[in-house]
């Protein structure tokens, strides 16, 4: 399975954006995925995900009410969308696959896409 991410860009401080991460390869079923992301000089953190299955989201405390994370099965991709962006959210973010349970820590992912960096100015 290869994840594809896309729809970084340059936006204000307030602005939206919308990620998506479309996988590739064998017939993508039971697969958890989530987003990620790395700011300049800091850990990669868990930013939201979502079970393929039964659709059950996932959210970091600091992306509640800002963030919809979201996933198509027919066309095996998942979308974050981002409301209400802030500077500090500025960071290349990652979408990650897994087959096993649903889990926050980066390290439990096999299976990444080469992030989209997202740039959010004040």
């Amino acid at each position: 399975v290869q994840l594809q991410a896309s729809g970084g860009g340059l936006v204000q401080a307030g602005d939206s954006l919308r990620l998506s991460c479309k996988a590739s390869g064998r017939t993508f079923t039971n697969y958890n995925m989530a987003w990620f992301r790395q700011a300049p000089g800091k850990e990669r953190e868990f930013v939201s995900g979502i079970t393929w299955n039964l659709g059950s989201t996932y959210y970091a405390d600091s992306m509640k009410g800002r963030f919809t994370i979201s996933r198509d099965r027919a066309e095996s991709t998942v979308t974050l969308q981002m409301n209400s962006l802030k500077p500090e959210d500025t960071a290349v973010y990652y979408c990650a696959a897994r087959t096993m349970g649903f889990q926050t820590q980066s390290a439990a992912y096999p299976i990444w896409g080469q992030g989209t960096l997202v740039t959010v100015s004040s």
